[in-house]
């Protein structure tokens, strides 16, 4: 993009990519480009604030238009929808935020616009609490309504929370690589740098900082001290409880966090085999590898198809970290909220139990397999896991004896939580010498 466009101008086009199918994490570099540089935090704040509660702004845009806009208008729709989040949720003057996102139809050439968004953002204005009564219960809680329903039956005591964190700017945390250092020294490191930080209540290597800071901040970050990845991620590597000399699978491995703390955790490893099915994915693995200056086997393929890529050799330790929905991790990712359906779940389910059942055939007798997901929904979590279970008589499950989750029949449950960790699934099975 070689013009630039006003922050709401691009903010407008970022979530209509969105919209549309696109994913958020690959549409903000692009526009961020076109963007002033002194615009772009802000630009990000917009796209990212606007999609995590977009059910509720979407709902409301529809209470206050006589009549829905054309497809070939539907910049102009999240011109007022980013309009609405800017007076409604932040802390930039009204008078601002409708001038600017009026004035945002000019880069659109649709003059006839401004009149419509000035309207609509005013009445807003005014009658924001009616408004929002007359919404939905989803819709109040901006969360798509499908999943709204299947958390209210599922965690009834924890849904409203749940409902709360998805809407939340999520912390940044990292992982120390004690190859290279200890928490207590990398903490007084960020302290003398001015970066605020404490240590992670769960995971042994996390880090929470205070507030979010540019990685070529933080120090030694590219001789490899530290990553960043959430705690709830963080808590894998431990409980594979990797030892010398064992052969292990990471399967599903990219970006390569996982990957790269199981090597941090026992450099003496006799292989790491990082499989992914994305050729493209593996590329940031192999970045995170080199710049930790550590070394796995990557390979591109599908993990459920064996047949393609095993070479007989059994694993000592297997991570499956399944492809899910997400729905835990919606905070950091928030486009789930347009791009996820029921029907998902459903078909995730299947092939989540394909994998798990395919590669327990590649696991050692003796071995243990991680199952994880970044998920809150139960048909993707304890329900996969005990379904296997009773379908495979060499699989033994282990209790996971920690002071985090929920405990369940099968597996252990976490849930997004405030300045914590994200919403994640750990089962840990044995299969039997």
């Amino acid at each position: 993009m070689s013009k630039l466009l006003s922050c709401r101008a691009a903010a407008a086009k970022c979530l209509v990519a969105v919209y549309d199918g696109a994913s958020l994490s690959q549409q903000i570099p692009l526009f961020e480009l076109a963007v002033a540089e002194r615009d772009r935090a802000l630009f990000r704040q917009l796209c990212y604030g606007s999609l995590r509660l977009f059910p509720r702004l979407a709902a409301t845009v529809n209470l206050l238009l006589s009549k829905p806009l054309k497809n070939k208008d539907r910049d102009i729709l999240m011109l007022i929808i980013l309009g609405g989040y800017q007076l409604t949720e932040t802390r930039i003057p009204a008078h601002a935020a409708l001038n600017t996102t009026v004035a945002a139809t000019r880069e659109f050439k649709k003059p006839w616009a401004k009149g419509l968004i000035n309207g609509v953002l005013r009445q807003w204005q005014r009658q924001q609490d009616e408004l929002l009564e007359q919404l939905s219960p989803a819709e109040q809680a901006a969360q798509a309504n499908w999943f709204y329903k299947a958390v209210k039956k599922s965690w009834p005591q924890q849904a409203h929370d749940i409902f709360e964190q998805n809407n939340q700017h999520p912390p940044m945390c990292l992982r120390i690589n004690h190859q290279k250092t200890n928490r207590t020294d990398y903490l007084t490191l960020l302290k003398q740098a001015d970066i605020a930080a404490d240590a992670c209540d769960f995971a042994p290597q996390g880090i929470r900082l205070q507030q979010p800071t540019a990685v070529n901040q933080l120090p030694f970050f590219d001789e490899g001290w530290v990553s960043v990845q959430d705690e709830a991620a963080q808590l894998a590597a431990n409980l594979l409880a990797p030892e010398a000399e064992q052969r292990i699978l990471d399967a599903c491995c990219a970006p390569g966090g996982k990957t790269c703390h199981l090597l941090e955790l026992e450099p003496n490893l006799k292989e790491v085999l990082a499989l992914d099915i994305d050729d493209k994915r593996l590329q940031r693995v192999t970045e995170n590898l080199q710049r930790l200056q550590l070394s796995a086997t990557l390979l591109a393929a599908d993990a459920a198809n064996i047949d393609s890529w095993w070479d007989q050799q059994y694993f000592d330790r297997i991570l499956l970290d399944a492809p899910c929905s997400a729905t835990g991790v919606i905070r950091r990712n928030p486009d789930i909220k347009l791009h996820r359906s029921e029907q998902d779940i459903q078909q995730l389910a299947q092939l989540q139990l394909e994998i798990l059942t395919n590669l327990w055939t590649t696991l050692k007798p003796g071995g243990r397999l991680l199952y994880a997901t970044c998920s809150v929904l139960p048909q993707e979590n304890e329900q996969i896991v005990a379904q296997f279970c009773q379908q495979q008589a060499d699989a033994k499950h282990l209790t996971i004896d920690v002071n985090w989750g929920l405990e369940r029949e099968y597996g252990r449950q976490l849930f997004p939580t405030a300045n914590g960790h994200d919403g994640f699934f750990y089962a840990l099975l044995e299969k039997p010498l």
